[in-house]
């Protein structure tokens, strides 16, 4: 298996890179070594998570936010933290690849 692939944990947030969530952001809720449970609070809840291969995603970053470490913990994380984290993360990665 490929060490880039199985170095996404818990939390990481990762991008997707295949299917018609393709671009899109997600934080892993859970993972085993061939699947990783997605969730970003929109499309994707904690409630119902995208169950997606590991291959079909890249990691962005390993996020030490308030959420990342509540997903780690096992702490109650709301759909709105989730949507609100990610975004926050979106705009500093534009700032810091539009400013670089």
């Amino acid at each position: 298996m490929d060490p880039a692939i199985s170095e996404i944990n818990i939390s990481d947030v990762v991008q997707s890179t295949a299917g018609r969530d393709q671009g899109q952001w997600f934080y892993v809720i859970e993972a085993d070594p061939i699947y990783l449970m997605l969730a970003n609070g929109k499309d994707r809840t904690l409630e119902k998570p995208k169950r997606k291969k590991r291959k079909h995603v890249t990691k962005v970053l390993r996020s030490e936010t308030r959420v990342a470490g509540k997903i780690r913990s096992g702490d109650k994380v709301l759909n709105s933290e989730l949507r609100r984290d990610l975004a926050f993360l979106a705009s500093q990665m534009q700032a810091n690849n539009l400013g670089g």
